[in-house]
């Protein structure tokens, strides 16, 4: 197990290598001129002086050969100076770290609903196949699997919020803003509803959640469905095998059988599907963060596409890369965890 996780780890420097060669290419694409707006505010830019280009030039290396200019730039993001982002009107770092907890907070709060409902709705269709129970659960998957984000986040949107009043949209109402942003609201986490709860402000725990429900409803239905599908067909495939037919001739209880036997081995191909949609629940708050008006990474990314401000696009491609990269090695390990036979490969 030790040597197969240092096999993962000795691999991760090579990906984030590649990843950071594609992202400077990129950028060294625009041209030096045009990569000046990453660097300084553009409002700036016609109030300096060639004399005070040139050194904003040297300094990120705009004039040096490519290999050196690499380097300096590597250097800088490490140091974390990605430049100026003209969406937030503030350094790049600065923007990210403000919004950032935004999306970590969605993102979490919506894996704990996709998980435990998906995975215990995919064994009860497996374990009642061909009953009430499992027809009903497939077409929740089919359906749920046919509707866009998008189109759902608005539905939900319109239902909840419009109609009914009881889950608007944004990250907090206007009052609770204010006390968050006030200097008595001390940040612990950045995480607004645990901060919430430290700073024994229920008040604000309670509207913050009021504020997630929706956009964690719609994350949360399209992956209902499709982990339930996953997992009902890998728990059918399971149950099938010589080694549970044994298991019920020897006298087992369904339950037994079913616990200890049949869900460990099911739960292999689910490991793998879920650690991907894990994954893939932080790009997909990019719609639903636009749909819901949540000013998290996800809006950040899309109006600094539509705003062509280069610097946040490259930044927040570097942050997708790295939680792609992590979490693939987050999933190999507990594969291998899973299944012994992994980590002879």
């Amino acid at each position: 197990m030790v040597a197969y996780i240092v096999r993962r780890l000795l691999l991760l420097p090579l990906i984030l290598f590649g990843i950071s060669l594609i992202v400077f290419g990129m950028i060294q694409s625009l041209g030096s001129d045009r990569l000046l707006a990453a660097y300084v505010n553009p409002g700036l830019l016609d109030k300096l002086k060639p004399d005070q280009l040139e050194r904003i030039k040297d300094k990120y290396g705009l004039n040096d050969p490519m290999v050196i200019r690499y380097f300096k730039w590597l250097g800088n993001t490490i140091k974390g100076d990605l430049g100026w982002s003209v969406v937030g009107k503030e350094p790049v770092k600065d923007a990210l770290l403000h919004r950032l907890p935004w999306t970590v907070e969605l993102a979490l709060y919506s894996i704990i609903p996709v998980v435990v409902v998906g995975v215990w709705l995919g064994i009860t269709a497996a374990v009642n196949r061909d009953k009430f129970v499992d027809h009903f659960v497939r077409i929740f998957a089919v359906v749920g699997w046919s509707f866009p984000d998008f189109v759902f986040g608005l539905l939900v949107l319109m239902v909840f919020y419009s109609v009914l009043g009881w889950f608007p949209p944004g990250n907090l109402s206007f009052w609770a803003d204010e006390v968050v942003k006030s200097p008595e609201f001390r940040r612990y986490t950045s995480l607004l509803t645990i901060d919430a709860l430290l700073n024994g402000r229920f008040d604000i725990f309670f509207d913050g959640l009021r504020h997630l429900v929706a956009p964690i409803l719609t994350m949360s239905w399209l992956w209902w469905a499709y982990l339930l599908r996953i997992t009902r067909s890998s728990m059918l495939e399971v149950l099938s095998k010589e080694y549970i037919r044994t298991a019920r001739a020897k006298g087992l209880s369904e339950r037994v059988v079913i616990n200890k036997h049949a869900k460990r081995n099911a739960m292999i191909p689910v490991l793998t599907v879920g650690g991907a949609m894990v994954i893939r629940l932080f790009a997909g708050t990019v719609i639903v963060e636009m749909v819901f008006n949540r000013t998290g990474m996800g809006s950040f990314t899309a109006t600094a596409a539509t705003q062509l401000d280069y610097a946040s696009i490259m930044a927040s491609v570097l942050f997708y890369s790295l939680i792609l990269v992590l979490g693939n090695l987050v999933i190999d390990i507990l594969y291998a965890a899973t299944d012994p036979r992994i980590r002879l490969g």
